[in-house]
């Protein structure tokens, strides 16, 4: 199919909703992560990352898939940049590989790593596209995670080394940064449930690098205000969704706030309110954790931020009954259950509900407010059939960001500073632990020939984004 053909009227996003309330200045954009688009894991000085190591855990990836070529973005950045500009994007939200810029974790910057993003920049700037850094996104260097990782202390403070080398660089040219990149699944999926790297199964670690992520936030924060040319906007980004219970009984509004204690105010609590939740606190002790907090640590977590990236992909309904009728689990803990809504699923088996983005927007307005939101990513993943020139007519997909805009502009017209939508992802690509099976893309990889081709989906964002333009 052509790429610059235009979808009739048929696909106009109006039918999901209207999208009269989304703000002025609105920002339409595309993400993606290093380790997951770049390659070259072994190039100009780039040392191993913690997937790079995970990755070659037998078993650890589904297929034995490696990130080790990816889509090869190191190499094809400059096309993927003209690819951005041709679907209209003004924002295009990208990691920086820590081991690529550090080799280590420690020391100067590596001068090869850091010129790749020089260039990437700067090709952005000279389409018309504003970058917006995540400085961590997963790839810890692998030297650091042999040092103990996110559960020691040392590990926030050289995070917070590793940001100025960046910043230094760049903020010249880059106004909006992100720290860090959903913390909860750093924290959880990497140290609690060992599904990410580093594959630890520890809870009690786990927590501690909750802590330390977001002292690691904190910290690069706190130099990057002080050390900034110009006006900047400093932020993070968190995964989160909705969690309500099940039913009106007392255990299933107990294992809703737990889950909600865990994934939400757990990190947005100390962020804005400079305290951790003190029934979060109390369930933990209770477990015999504490977490490891200094004097002076509240304060330097909750320094100020100018955004709050939402990444948003489900909403859940949670029980505290187990499908036995049990209330605690083996280990003597309380019984917290995702219960199914029955409504459809993408690739990765999670409930499509967009009505959930809504309500986590207008929540985090009235609950944390006074700071401005952009929905950092939102996508979904589905088995692409591609035609004989690799074109795929995901009509799911598109109505998937469809409705997932009209919910943003839902949340809006309801009093919500959201001021952007950023569609995950720009490309197929790989995709954590599901390797190279789960795409997400917008934009489809051949990966044995690295060829990009825009989805029907890709083609919608593109001619919604140039109609609410005017």
């Amino acid at each position: 199919m052509d790429p610059t053909a235009t979808l009739s009227p048929v696909d106009d996003s109006s039918r999901h909703g209207p999208l009269d309330d989304l703000p002025t200045g609105f920002r339409w954009g595309v993400a993606t992560s290093a380790y997951q688009i770049e390659g070259a894991v072994a190039e100009d000085g780039r040392t191993p990352s913690i997937w790079d190591t995970f990755c070659r855990v037998p078993g650890a990836v589904a297929g034995g898939d490696i990130g080790d070529a990816a889509c090869d973005h190191y190499h094809r950045m400059p096309e993927d940049v003209a690819l951005m500009r041709d679907l209209a994007v003004d924002t295009y939200r990208f990691s920086v590989a820590w081991p690529r810029v550090q080799p280590g974790g420690r020391g100067p910057a590596n001068p090869a790593g850091l010129a790749f993003y020089d260039r990437l920049v700067d090709e952005l700037l000279g389409n018309g596209i504003d970058p917006w850094v995540t400085l961590y996104h997963w790839d810890l260097p692998q030297e650091l995670e042999d040092a103990g990782g996110w559960p020691v202390r040392e590990t926030a403070y050289r995070f917070a080394d590793y940001a100025l080398l960046v910043f230094d660089r760049l903020s010249d040219r880059v106004r909006t940064w992100t720290t860090l990149n959903e913390p909860w699944c750093s924290a959880m999926l990497g140290y609690a449930y060992g599904a990410h790297a580093p594959g630890r199964r520890d809870f009690a670690a786990s927590m501690h690098a909750v802590h330390h992520l977001l002292l690691a936030h904190g910290l690069a924060t706190q130099r990057m205000r002080a050390a900034a040319p110009g006006p900047v906007d400093l932020g993070i980004t968190l995964n989160m969704g909705t969690a309500e219970p099940a039913t009106d009984s007392d255990l299933d509004a107990a294992a809703a706030r737990r889950s909600d204690g865990l994934g939400t105010r757990l990190y947005l609590d100390p962020l804005r309110r400079g305290r951790y939740p003190a029934d979060v606190l109390a369930d933990l002790e209770r477990r015999g954790i504490r977490l490891p907090v200094e004097p002076g640590d509240l304060e330097i977590i909750s320094a100020p931020i100018d955004v709050l990236g939402v990444n948003y992909y489900m909403g859940h309904l949670f029980s505290g009954v187990d499908e036995d009728g049990r209330t605690v689990d083996a280990a003597g803990n309380p019984v917290v259950r995702a219960i199914p809504r029955g409504l459809p699923r993408t690739a990765m088996d999670w409930e499509i509900f967009p009505q959930g983005l809504t309500d986590l927007l207008t929540r985090v307005a009235r609950d944390y407010p006074g700071v401005p939101m952009v929905v950092t990513e939102s996508g979904a993943a589905f088995d692409d059939a591609p035609d004989a020139t690799g074109y795929v007519a995901d009509e799911d997909r598109t109505a998937y960001h469809a409705a997932h805009i009209a919910a943003v502009a839902r949340a809006c017209r309801d009093g919500a500073d959201v001021r952007g939508y950023f569609a995950w992802s720009l490309l197929d690509n790989f995709e954590w632990a599901y390797g190279y099976d789960k795409r997400f893309g917008i934009v489809r990889v051949d990966y044995d020939t690295q060829v990009r081709t825009p989805k029907r989906s890709a083609l919608w964002y593109r001619d919604t984004i140039r109609r609410l333009r005017g």
